[in-house]
């Protein structure tokens, strides 16, 4: 009885892969597109079926073949069709990225540039001191409308209102501190920042220009969220960058130990209660971060 209900079964599956193949044929394109991804596949049961201990390394035309297939077919077919891409291998190309950005960012040749931000080019400063020249009247908001208005320039990067935005709102969820560690961007030196800081009686210390050890925590800080996150995981666009900070920020707070605070959490130095304790025979393991970090917990 089992072996009759099982041929069924497959055949079943296949007569909806024969249905779901015309139909794609049907589409615009579909020819093109079914014909790329059978030589995708086919390519890849070449590349798996080699006569090696190991898993098989892909070659030059390996890659070519892989690649020019890959532009005929549509990117949410993609995931599906990569029988021998895995996710350590993305992970790895990424980590061979962040570490030429570094050697090319600190290494001793002549012709790298300096690391940080850049600024706005010549060409956009000249137009924003022509347009306040032409129009004194004119404020700093109005004047970014009317530059992106007339060129298209979008601000990549934070301003003034921006950076009180996201101070105030970091700030809301515990109580004011009492200083304010800045270093010397123009941006710590709008007038809506510094009010800011006067009504919330809140004092600047400015940090010494050029100096990280004049900024330790920050640094630090900017240190463990790139090497222990972002270095280890990607992302593809601005919104998804800060949705993946938003859970890193509640797992370094909420979740993650902290040697200079005795193996407590920040949370639990602000008031938070201390979960209850696990024990060693039965207990359990919470995700964090998509998975990246992974603590026990009681079951």
């Amino acid at each position: 009885m089992l072996g009759s209900v099982l041929p069924m079964r497959e055949f079943l599956i296949l007569a909806v892969h024969v249905l779901v193949t015309c139909a794609r044929l049907l589409r615009p394109g579909g020819v093109r597109a079914v014909a790329a991804e059978s030589l995708l596949l086919k390519h890849q049961l070449i590349i798996s079926n080699r006569s090696r201990r190991r898993a098989p390394n892909l070659t030059s035309v390996d890659r070519a073949v892989l690649g020019l297939t890959t532009l005929w077919i549509r990117p949410g077919r993609r995931s599906k069709l990569g029988a021998l891409v895995k996710p350590a291998t993305l992970l790895k190309f990424h980590r061979a990225l962040v570490d030429r950005k570094y050697r090319l960012l600190f290494s001793s040749s002549s012709h790298r540039r300096k690391p940080g931000p850049k600024g706005p080019s010549a060409e956009l400063i000249a137009a924003i001191v022509e347009i306040k020249r032409r129009n004194p009247r004119f404020g700093c908001v109005r004047i970014a409308q009317q530059i992106t208005r007339a060129f298209g320039v979008e601000s990549d990067c934070l301003d003034g209102v921006s950076v009180c935005r996201m101070f105030n709102r970091a700030s809301a969820r515990q109580g004011l501190p009492r200083h304010a560690s800045t270093d010397n961007d123009p941006l710590f030196r709008f007038h809506l920042w510094l009010a800011n800081l006067r009504v919330r009686e809140i004092e600047e210390i400015k940090t010494v220009p050029y100096a990280p050890v004049s900024h330790p925590f920050v640094e630090r800080l900017i240190g463990t969220i790139r090497r222990a996150y972002l270095d280890q995981t990607l992302f593809w666009n601005a919104a998804d960058l800060l949705r993946k900070l938003d859970e890193f920020r509640d797992y370094y707070n909420a979740h993650r130990v902290h040697r200079a605070l005795d193996g407590t959490t920040p949370a639990q130095r602000a008031g938070a209660l201390c979960p209850a304790p696990a024990a060693l025979d039965h207990y359990g393991w919470q995700q964090h971060c998509r998975g990246l970090f992974e603590i026990p917990i009681a079951a």
